[in-house]
């Protein structure tokens, strides 16, 4: 039976290694006991690891046949290249902030297969505007997503599923999106929409920066952009945050003791963005995707509205992101797909048996989106 490690074992991690324990031998691993309790709950195999050190980590990878990345994106990058410096195959989520193609010639010079950014989004949308755009010329390429708890509460009308810290970087790293041909880079929470979703209501949309790598792959869509969605009126709170420096890395002197602002937001809110334990959620995305197909203009729209598992407990973020991160391990590790180097997600889609492979993967586990 193939060996694989997950790398973290957070809610998205857990449900990596719940879903990819059926068929294969899956070892978790994380610095948190108390993450490592929950997954060993299930009967898998666990392991306490410290991921900045790069030396037992690389003695963990040893015998595995693949890794997945699942850890927060401030370690992602430095842990993709110990994983790479290894010779494994590796498909992560971690979203960390790097240009992942940095570590291209590594991982190719290592005949390795490094799947990155293999969430929702990014994620499932590059997959799908993949397989579209070897298909059509694509002109405009539009995703808004968001996860959500289903009860709205006060003030904060959020719940954070995974990694907090990298919540908080969706608030503060610069969004960037293509127009007409060249690259917009706006500060995140700016150009705010109201949306209408059925089932959902109505939501507030963002810029945030989660085109990615398709800005450099498709440099021939002359219009892309991703954004990022709430509840009405959340953004404007997050803006009072930020713009008064709660989000801040710089630190401050306070009584003689140095401390930065993010690290003391954190302590506070963590807390509060926490789910309870009988608390549900959902997943929404919608991804428009429009051009020329055969000489006639034609718009795909998918749509997505993912709830909790009630029976499995398993959160929608956990599922949406993880089960998109299993398709591909099972992809790679069945040799379906061999493609070396940093792959992001969207070549993954420009293949038509893949394509197909992770949708149906998706929709045995009750993962649907729905195309018009």
């Amino acid at each position: 039976m193939k060996k694989i490690i997950v790398l973290g074992a957070g809610l998205v991690g857990k449900a990596i290694a719940i879903d990819l324990s059926r068929d294969y031998d899956v070892t978790s691993a994380d610095i948190s006991f108390d993450a490592l309790r929950e997954v060993g709950a299930h009967g898998i195999r666990t392991q306490h690891v410290n991921f900045t050190d790069t030396v037992k980590l690389a003695e963990l990878l040893a015998p595995a046949d693949l890794i997945v990345g699942a850890v927060p994106g401030f370690l992602g990058f430095q842990t993709a290249r110990t994983v790479i410096e290894a010779g494994k195959n590796m498909v992560d989520i971690s979203f960390f902030p790097e240009d992942p193609f940095l570590l291209d010639d590594e991982a190719k010079s290592k005949n390795v297969t490094v799947v990155t950014d293999c969430g929702v989004a990014p994620g499932m949308g590059n997959i799908i505007l993949g397989f579209h755009n070897r298909r059509m010329h694509v002109q405009s390429y539009e995703c808004l997503v968001g996860g959500l708890p289903v009860v709205r509460e006060w003030p904060y009308e959020y719940k954070a599923v995974f990694s907090p810290i990298d919540v908080i970087e969706e608030y503060i790293r610069p969004a960037r999106y293509v127009q007409n041909g060249k690259v917009v880079v706006k500060e995140a929470l700016s150009d705010p929409e109201l949306v209408q979703f059925d089932g959902v209501g109505t939501l507030e949309s963002w810029n945030s920066d989660g085109l990615r790598t398709l800005i450099n792959t498709m440099p021939n869509i002359p219009n892309m952009i991703e954004k990022t969605l709430r509840y009405p009126g959340c953004i404007e709170y997050l803006r009072v945050l930020r713009e008064s420096g709660f989000f801040s890395y710089d630190e401050v002197e306070i009584k003689g003791m140095k401390v930065r602002p993010i690290d003391v937001t954190a302590k506070l809110l963590f807390p509060k963005w926490k789910l309870r334990p009988d608390e549900e959620e959902f997943t929404v995305m919608r991804i428009l995707i429009s051009g020329d197909e055969h000489g006639k203009l034609k718009t795909y729209q998918y749509n997505l509205l993912d709830k909790t598992n009630k029976s499995t407990k398993t959160l929608s973020m956990a599922r949406t992101t993880g089960y998109t991160c299993t398709a591909a391990v099972n992809l790679v590790l069945d040799g379906k797909f061999t493609r070396k180097g940093i792959v992001p997600p969207e070549f993954l889609g420009e293949d038509e048996y893949c394509f197909q492979f992770i949708l149906k993967y998706l929709k045995d586990r009750e993962v649907v989106y729905e195309r018009l």
